[in-house]
Formats: structure tokens, C-alpha cells, sequence
């Protein structure tokens, strides 16, 4: 089987494992979140900053909610991995913003962090000033075993059977996933143009 078909039949295949009630739960969170005036930051880095970064424009436009995506502030982001390092760019982010129990942080990730293999330790340390200040964590990530999958309150995995398409699925996931929130009924509040 060629690359594309094999490509295909895996989203196909990851498509149909995809834990819907869950979705349906997030959204849910969502929902109180902007029930209660509470902002929702999306958070990821590499290619699920970008992915972030387009949610935040859906959540805002399409759903009425204050979403933000610490990444798109390239001079904070630069300034804090400069002055402080990379492992405390969203935690501190999340300090200055005040974060709060009405508030929620989502994770776009492909693992979502690993204490022992140093890997995303900023996602880590998001997480864990969430919890001092009882904000909800939420992700949307490719491994089971990642620290986000492991310490949310709700934690979508992508069930990707193929390791080495990891993140490709993970990402393109993200993808179809949030496209599905915003455009729930229960958070979709604003018309598409098409």
C-alpha cells in the first residue's frame, strides 16, 4: 500500500476510535467556563502553538469566548525563554494573567510532557500553576501516558495506533477536535459566512 492511502486509512481508522463522549464533555467545560465570564487559554508549542493559535480566533468568533494563546505574544514568549528560560513561559504567562478557578487552560500536544524525559516541561509547569489556583486543565493530546493525559480534568487522546505518524495525527486532530467544539451548538453563538 502506498504512503497517502496508508496515511489515509489511519485517520479513517483514528476517526472512528475517537472517544465522542468526551468531546461532548469538553464542551460542556467550555460552556461554563464562558457561562461564569471565565477565559480559556490554549496553550502548545511547535505546530499545536499554530494550532493555538487558530482555535483562539474560532473560540473568540465563533463562540463568544475569551480565549487567548500565550504564543501569540512572540515578544513575552522571546523575552520571558531569554530572561528566565523556556520552562516557565506559559506558567508565568498564567501568573501575570491571574488565572482563576473560572478559568480553564487547554494543551495542544503531540506527548503532553514528560517529567523524566525532559520533554514539554512547559506544558508541565502550566498545569501545575492551574492547579494552585484551581483552574480547569484540559487537553487534546496524542499519548496516553504524557503528563497532561495524566493530570486533566479533561484529557482527549488521539488513539493513534502508528507511532511513527504520531504527530502528524496528533496535530491534525487537534484540528478536526476544536473544529468540532466551536461549532457545537451549545458554544457556537455566531454564523460562519459559508
Amino acid at each position: 500500500m502506498d504512503h497517502s492511502a496508508n496515511f489515509i486509512r489511519e485517520v479513517i481508522e483514528i476517526a472512528k476510535k475517537l472517544d465522542v463522549a468526551k468531546i461532548d464533555v469538553l464542551a460542556d467545560e467550555i460552556f461554563k467556563i464562558r457561562e461564569n465570564s471565565g477565559r480559556l487559554f490554549i496553550i502548545g508549542v511547535g505546530g499545536s502553538a499554530a494550532n493555538a493559535s487558530h482555535a483562539v480566533n474560532d473560540f473568540r468568533k465563533l463562540c463568544g469566548i475569551d480565549a487567548l494563546a500565550p504564543t501569540d505574544n512572540v515578544a513575552e514568549i522571546t523575552a520571558r525563554t531569554n530572561d528566565e528560560g523556556f520552562e516557565t513561559i506559559f506558567s508565568d504567562y498564567l501568573k501575570v494573567s491571574k488565572n482563576s478557578s473560572r478559568d480553564g487552560i487547554l494543551i495542544f500536544s503531540v506527548g503532553g510532557g514528560d517529567i523524566e524525559k525532559k520533554v514539554s516541561i512547559n506544558l508541565i509547569n502550566a498545569i501545575k500553576q492551574a492547579r494552585q489556583n484551581n483552574t480547569r486543565v484540559f487537553g487534546i493530546v496524542g499519548k496516553y501516558d504524557g503528563f497532561t493525559a495524566q493530570n486533566a480534568d479533561v484529557s482527549i487522546v488521539i488513539p493513534i495506533e502508528n507511532k511513527d505518524s504520531i504527530t502528524p495525527h496528533s496535530e491534525s486532530f487537534q484540528g478536526i477536535i476544536w473544529h468540532c467544539l466551536v461549532s457545537n451548538p451549545k458554544l457556537k453563538i455566531y454564523p460562519t459566512k459559508w
